[in-house]
């Protein structure tokens, strides 16, 4: 059984001009399906390292991680082979976004109320609902 491991981030950024959420989402062009930034972990990097770069050679975002949401979802991507995907809950003030040449089709700030609907897989809805969790609690102590 081969085994990968990816990592990836749920990217949000607050809109300035109208002070809603919004979520990072990529399209890819094989299948069309949306998701979040996430790619293989390479020799030598932490979990941190590899979310970091993946999100920035995806889409061009710099990001902070500084949450202590850690998500892991496991599934099968073909037959013999086992996947790993460890998510990070991020943050980023930046506005402009580019998708990597090739691979992504689109990269879109899409507002948090539309995020669940517009996901194709239930593993990465299970990641959204639990950041959405996490974010909500971490707003509600930032208020006090």
């Amino acid at each position: 059984m081969l085994r990968e491991k990816s990592c990836g981030a749920l990217v949000v950024r607050r809109d300035e001009e109208d002070g809603k959420q919004y979520l990072l989402m990529i399209r890819h062009k094989a299948g069309g399906h949306r998701s979040f930034p996430k790619g293989h972990m390479e020799a030598g990097e932490t979990e941190y390292m590899t979310a970091v770069r993946e999100v920035f050679e995806e889409t061009a975002v710099q990001i902070r991680i500084d949450s202590k949401f850690r998500e892991t979802v496991h599934y099968s991507p073909m037959p013999g082979v086992t996947k790993e995907v460890v998510y990070f809950l991020t943050h980023t003030t930046q506005k402009d976004i580019r998708p990597r040449e090739g691979e992504i089709a689109q990269v879109e700030w899409v507002p948090l109320e539309q995020v669940e609907a517009s996901l194709t897989h239930e593993n990465d809805k299970l990641v959204f609902r639990s950041a959405m969790k996490k974010l909500n609690l971490e707003e509600s102590v930032a208020e006090k």
